[in-house]
């Protein structure tokens, strides 16, 4: 019943989706920077309705430690295509996705998440993937925090994948702080019982920040691994609270 409900509201929302774009076209000839701001608004609330028919119940912990006034990169796990709903619908800042290619073929949601600022990364292809890195160190420079889930793909082991090192080139090039994101049990809400869509309890937890240059050198050296350790420590504590 829940699958249903959710295709059905996302057929409605790509059709509302339509008169929607005409405005947020019109919004971006003035500002690039309003219509991602308004854009981010929708997309937020389109969200919030999908989380709550899929019965979606969230526990979110540590949002005072993002900070407000300065562009963000957000790490975080990688378990469930309800990960970006999640996340985003608990985001205090202005913030695009790093998603995969593939998602660009998606109608409607490839223009929504061009509104949003999001970039699209091509795994298969090195000097693509730099190029994403590339845009993402613009887009963090022009004041909007990047989200990325450093694994590359969705990972259904009991342990983490490696974080890709890669990724984190975005905060060393910038200077901007790092924000873990644990998410707990979101695989539960429909990877794990696929095709349905099951009512879940979840957990998502913002660690403190970290700032690149406040690390010493062995830290620095394994970046990746680093967030990934504290990252993993949040989803074990969080457990306990499924």
């Amino acid at each position: 019943m829940r699958l249903i409900l959710v295709l059905l509201y996302l057929v409605v929302f790509f059709i509302i989706s339509i008169p929607l774009f005409l405005v947020e076209l019109i919004i971006g000839l003035f500002s690039l920077h309003a219509r991602a701001k308004s854009s981010q608004i929708i997309v937020a609330a389109a969200f919030k309705v999908l989380l709550f028919l899929a019965g979606v119940k969230r526990t979110v912990i540590g949002t005072e430690n993002i900070p407000r006034d300065e562009p963000i990169l957000y790490v975080s796990n990688h378990r469930s295509y309800f990960d970006i709903p999640i996340s985003y619908v608990s985001l205090p800042t202005m913030t695009g996705f790093i998603a995969k290619k593939e998602i660009r073929r998606i109608p409607f949601l490839r223009v929504w998440m061009h509104f949003i600022q999001c970039l699209f990364l091509d795994r298969s292809d090195i000097k693509q993937g730099m190029k994403t890195i590339l845009q993402a160190i613009e887009q963090i420079k022009k004041g909007y925090s990047i989200f990325i889930s450093p694994e590359g793909t969705r990972n259904h082991g009991k342990e983490m994948l490696p974080f890709k090192e890669g990724s984190f080139k975005i905060a060393e090039k910038t200077g901007c702080a790092i924000v873990p994101v644990a998410l707990t049990n979101t695989d539960e809400i429909f990877e794990n019982h696929i095709p349905w869509i099951k009512s879940t309890k979840v957990v998502i937890e913002f660690g403190k920040p970290i700032y690149p240059n406040r690390l010493d050198k062995e830290q620095l050296k394994h970046l990746g691994s680093y967030v990934q350790g504290i990252i993993k420590e949040m989803l074990d504590k969080n457990q306990a609270l499924i």
